[in-house]
């Protein structure tokens, strides 16, 4: 029962951080100690299923608990106390990196592994750079290329999920869809509020961006089980490059706000606070 509950607890913490621009879900996942499990158990669904449900079932109730519930808290500690939200987050990363370089500490330390990480950390400081969420799409008089439209988006979104350090709210924020998106799961965490037209409104705009993403993540899922297998040094120094790369993206947003001596202590606080719930829920 402990085992279930800390599962949870982890899918409340990835839940969460999946609405954030800028952090990413897949990051908190590795240093949480779950991603590889998460692919081993989406590529051998049906081949130990048992197994497998016992395992996602109360990672995903603690994901929509997250999602749909812990999201209006996030909201206003994102609106009242930006730094030290995003601080918080940071801390968890920071908390979980000592796991990852544990992996790779007695392998094969080649100049190439290290030229790939220090690669991927480039390109996502270079993201830092791209403006994004000024601009939203509408989801009304929609088309049926609108709706393929949804579907691609899906696809980039589940990229995004399984390939840590990537931030899928920042991608979508940039495409146009994350504020769309997420006002509309809000509502439906009210859905005894809504009609029935507006359900079924909500459905059509959802059903072809969560086909998208279910069929991006069994897809990305098979080729980093592949690369985990074959490449499985290479690979992590991969990864532990987008972990690191997406602290700067989380960090850069943070530039624009007034940093005063309280704002900053109180965030070295919640950092660390993150960092120790992470250090803790790694080890479970």
């Amino acid at each position: 029962m402990y085992d279930k509950l800390i599962l949870v607890l982890k899918g409340v913490i990835i839940g969460v951080a999946n609405i954030i621009p800028g952090v990413s879900g897949g990051a908190l996942a590795i240093t949480l100690g779950l991603y590889e499990k998460l692919i081993t158990a989406v590529n051998t669904f049906f081949k130990d299923f048992k197994k497998n449900i016992m395992f996602l079932f109360p990672f995903g109730i603690g994901v929509v608990i997250g999602f749909l519930l812990v999201s209006r808290l996030l909201v206003f500690a994102l609106d009242n106390y930006p730094v030290q939200t995003n601080i918080f987050f940071v801390g968890l990363i920071l908390g979980g990196l000592p796991i990852l370089f544990n992996k790779v500490k007695s392998k094969d330390k080649k100049t190439s592994n290290f030229l790939i990480l220090l690669l991927i950390v480039t390109l996502l400081i270079g993201l830092t750079f791209i403006e994004g969420g000024n601009k939203a799409v509408s989801f009304e008089s929609m088309v049926a290329f609108d709706y393929f439209k949804l579907f691609i988006v899906g696809i980039i979104a589940a990229v995004t999920i399984v390939v840590p350090g990537i931030s899928g709210s920042l991608v979508l924020m940039i495409l146009g869809y994350y504020r769309p998106l997420l006002g509309m799961i809000n509502s439906l965490a009210s859905f005894y509020k809504l009609s029935f037209n507006q359900l079924f409104n909500y459905g059509l705009v959802l059903a072809p961006f969560g086909i998208g993403l279910v069929l991006g993540v069994l897809l990305i899922a098979k080729l980093i089980e592949y690369l985990l297998k074959h490449h499985e040094t290479t690979t992590y120094y991969a990864i532990i490059g987008f972990v690191i790369g997406s602290i700067f993206l989380i960090l850069q947003q943070l530039l624009t706000y007034n940093l005063t001596a309280i704002v900053i202590i109180s965030s070295l606080v919640f950092g660390v606070i993150g960092y120790i719930i992470a250090s803790f829920l790694g080890e479970g």
